[in-house]
C-alpha cells in the first residue's frame, strides 16, 4: 500500500541551518525511501523565481551534510520541456519546495505543465516536503501576501490536504488569531524552525527545530483556543 507524505516547514533559514534538525529528519527518511541506491531530493525553486543561489544552499545541506544527491527543476521564462523534466521526478526519493511567492508559484505549475507530475510523484509515495511556500501550498486556504507584500489574506492552495494554515507563525500571531476568531476558523499555525508531518492526508506528528506546531479553533465565535501539537491520538 502506497503511504502519501508531506513534512510542511513553517519556515527557518536553510543558509544559516536554523531548520538542520527537521532536514536531517528528511534526509534519513528519504534514504530509507531510497534503500541501497543513493537518495535523491529534487528542489522546486519557483516561489523565488527559479533562484539558482537557493539551489546551491539546498545541495551544499542535502549533499555536503547528509550525502545526498540532488537536482533541480527551473521553469521560469524558460522553454519547457517536459519529457526532461519528468526524469527528474522518476529519480526522485523526495521533493523540496522552497519558500517565496506562493500564489506565483501555484500559477506557474499550471502553466508550465508541472503540476500533473508533482501530483504523480505525490500519489506514487515520493516524500513532498517544502518551507513557508511550500508547507502551505498543499492545503485548501493557506495565509499569504504573495499578491502584495505585507497584505496577508487568505488564498486558496492546491486543496490536497483540508484545513487552514499559516507559516511563520511566530510572527504573524496576532493577525492570523484575529482572522481565525472572527472568521470561526480551525487552522493550523506553524512556527519557524518547525514542521507539520502529514501522512495519507491526516497530521501525524511535529518535527521541531527549535519552533512549535499550533492547532487553532475559533470555532466557539468567542474565544480562540490554541493546542500545541505533538503527535496525533490514536
Amino acid at each position: 500500500m502506497i503511504t502519501k507524505r508531506i513534512i510542511a516547514i513553517g519556515g527557518g533559514e536553510l543558509k544559516t541551518r536554523e531548520t538542520v534538525n527537521i532536514d536531517a529528519y528528511i534526509a534519513e527518511e528519504a534514504k530509507k525511501i531510497a534503500g541501497d541506491r543513493r537518495a535523491c531530493g529534487l528542489f522546486l525553486p519557483t516561489a523565488s523565481h527559479d533562484c539558482m543561489p537557493y539551489y546551491n544552499t539546498f545541495h551544499k545541506v542535502y549533499t555536503g551534510q547528509f550525502g545526498i544527491k540532488t537536482d533541480v527543476v527551473l521553469t521560469c521564462n524558460r522553454e519547457i520541456d517536459l519529457e526532461k523534466i519528468q526524469k527528474k521526478f522518476d529519480q526522485a526519493d523526495f521533493i523540496y519546495v522552497g519558500g517565496g511567492d506562493t500564489v506565483f508559484m501555484l500559477q506557474q505549475w499550471r502553466n508550465s505543465g508541472i503540476l500533473p507530475l508533482i501530483r504523480a510523484a505525490y500519489d506514487r509515495g515520493v516524500l513532498l516536503c517544502g518551507l513557508s511556500a511550500g508547507a502551505i501550498c498543499w492545503f485548501e486556504d493557506m495565509y499569504s501576501d504573495s499578491v502584495v507584500e505585507g497584505d496577508y489574506k487568505m488564498y486558496s492552495g492546491l486543496g490536497w490536504i483540508s484545513g487552514k494554515i499559516s507559516p511563520h507563525y511566530n510572527e504573524r500571531m496576532l493577525d492570523f488569531n484575529k482572522i481565525v476568531l472572527y472568521n470561526k476558523y480551525r487552522a493550523w499555525a506553524l512556527e519557524n524552525n518547525s514542521a507539520l508531518e502529514i501522512v495519507d492526508g491526516k497530521p501525524l506528528r511535529s518535527i521541531s527545530g527549535g519552533g512549535k506546531v499550533w492547532f487553532l479553533d475559533g470555532s466557539s465565535g468567542d474565544k480562540l483556543i490554541q493546542t500545541k501539537f505533538s503527535v496525533a491520538e490514536e
